[in-house]
């Protein structure tokens, strides 16, 4: 760390998403940190000794929602810093029901709501536009440039909104069976496909014995020739449906955690999602 860098806005976010987001935007004018640590799970970190550090000298403290990081407002206001400022990067978006898994299609008392909410392009932009303000609120000598940054990243997405529409515009089948967790509810919506998900929201469930023949019978009637694995999830459960069922497997990503490989790689949200546009398309078949 240099002197300058030192002297610049500090901003700490927890997920991979808002991490990227707030690097684009930062441009040379801020030091952005994530809080997560490559190729952990998102829905089961828990801050450590080490990030309260990280976190108290910073200025700003980003985080995607409530339901992704229940820890971050307490965390946080555990620090007894008067300079942070806590920014909740759904504001101003409507989180959906999350849809269920297979493994809990009977216990529909639950109404959660799902927390992927970066997965879909316009809610990218609205993030992108809160977590800009927030910059250039804390810092107002660099806000030109963070909303200018900002600007330049939405209109990508914007173009990759327009990529995702025309690619899976006209597709064999509309359905998106995925052997992980229940994360693509936003994009599903989005771009009006069936979404399925092996397990519910939680990463960590796993389905019976019951659950997966029922599974790989829904498969085999769907009529699809793909399933999609998960990003750092055990691959065998997918793997397994897929063999019974005599399907290919595919790999979706979403997001929420990185691998070493791909972080080291400097990836970002866009060479990602333009890699799940990919998938998608030969998955669902689309001309």
């Amino acid at each position: 760390t240099t002197a300058s860098d030192n002297t610049k806005l500090q901003v700490v976010t927890t997920l991979f998403p808002i991490y990227d987001f707030a690097r684009s935007i930062a441009g040379d004018n801020a030091v952005v940190t994530l809080l997560l640590p490559p190729g952990v799970e998102a829905h089961a970190f828990e801050p450590r000794p080490e990030d309260a550090v990280k976190t108290a000298k910073a200025g700003l403290f980003i985080y995607t929602n409530r339901l992704m990081e229940p820890w971050a407002e307490k965390f946080v206001s555990g620090l007894g810093s008067s300079t942070i400022t806590i920014v909740d990067a759904s504001k101003g978006i409507a989180l959906s029901p999350a849809g269920h898994g297979h493994e809990d299609h009977h216990q529909h008392e639950h109404a959660a709501l799902d927390p992927h909410i970066w997965l879909d392009p316009a809610n990218a932009k609205t993030m992108v536009a809160t977590i800009a303000a927030a910059m250039a609120a804390k810092d107002p000598a660099h806000g030109a440039s963070y909303r200018a940054n900002a600007a330049a990243l939405q209109q990508q997405m914007t173009q990759l909104d327009a990529d995702y529409r025309a690619g899976l515009g006209a597709c064999r089948t509309r359905t998106l069976l995925h052997g992980g967790h229940y994360a693509f509810g936003y994009l599903a919506k989005r771009y009006g496909l069936q979404y399925e998900a092996a397990v519910s929201v939680n990463a960590d469930a796993e389905p019976t014995a019951t659950q997966m023949a029922s599974l790989v019978q829904q498969i085999r009637t769907s009529g699809v020739h793909y399933i999609f694995s998960e990003e750092l999830v055990s691959p065998r459960l997918t793997e397994t449906i897929a063999h019974e069922a005599g399907v290919k497997v595919l790999a979706l990503h979403n997001l929420h955690d990185m691998s070493k490989e791909d972080f080291r790689a400097g990836v970002s949200y866009l060479t990602l999602m333009r890699r799940n546009l990919a998938n998608l398309k030969t998955g669902l078949e689309c001309r």
